[in-house]
């Protein structure tokens, strides 16, 4: 997924049949409640590039480097790297069912306050 099918924020899009002239009404909309654990990124290193400059296969994988001190880098696996393509400047995120997923701070920060 690219980083502007990301960024879109679902609740402000009418849906195709509006889109098409077939419905005339607005989506609901929803207020989020959630509680998730997130660190903004300062940096990524895709393996991807350490693979081309170690002339090795890749493994997918990632290392984030998270912009709040007293957290280290850590890894990320290929399925994470693939689905979310993360960046720096944007969040990763842990909800509280351990799903992890990624977030430009843009709508990050519009809809979650830290606690």
């Amino acid at each position: 997924m690219d980083n502007k099918k990301q960024e879109i924020n679902l609740c402000k899009y009418k849906s195709m049949e509006e889109e098409n002239g077939s419905v005339s009404r607005e989506m609901p909309k929803y207020k989020c409640t959630k509680i998730v654990h997130a660190l903004k990124i300062a940096d990524v290193v895709f393996d991807r590039d350490l693979a081309d400059k170690e002339n090795r296969e890749t493994d997918g994988t990632a290392f984030i480097t998270p912009e709040d001190t007293g957290f280290a880098v850590f890894k990320v696996d290929a399925g994470y790297v693939s689905k979310h393509n993360p960046q720096a400047g944007g969040y990763y995120v842990v909800y509280e069912d351990g799903y992890k997923s990624w977030s430009p701070a843009e709508a990050f920060e519009k809809g979650y306050t830290r606690i």
